[in-house]
């Protein structure tokens, strides 16, 4: 409470004036709450946008990597079925070779 409305306040504890104070006060106080609460949820709305930002980054940065290893999973698996196919053809070769030697 501020010295002025304190000093007014101590004049007379039953007089209109004294009471009308106290109601002023108290609505004062409420104010500064509610404007200290909507400083507090200001903050909180500027972290949860910083936050969702981020996630909206990293998402972005998964993406990249995901399409990058889906990629090399696919040239991977192109790779191992060309040397699939190249040991077979080996085999069928070596497999041919042994069977004119029992000849």
């Amino acid at each position: 409470m501020s010295p002025i409305l304190k000093g007014l306040a101590e004049l007379s504890e039953n007089s209109p004036l004294a009471a009308a104070i106290r109601r002023l006060t108290a609505a004062v106080d409420r104010v500064e709450t509610a404007i200290e609460s909507h400083r507090i949820a200001g903050e909180e709305a500027e972290l949860m946008d910083r936050q969702l930002q981020a996630l909206g980054d990293d998402r972005s940065r998964l993406a990249v990597d995901l399409d990058h290893a889906t990629a090399r999973a696919e040239r991977l698996e192109a790779a191992n079925k060309e040397v699939a196919r190249r040991i077979g053809g080996a085999m069928e070769t070596i497999r041919a070779v042994l069977a004119d030697r029992q000849v």
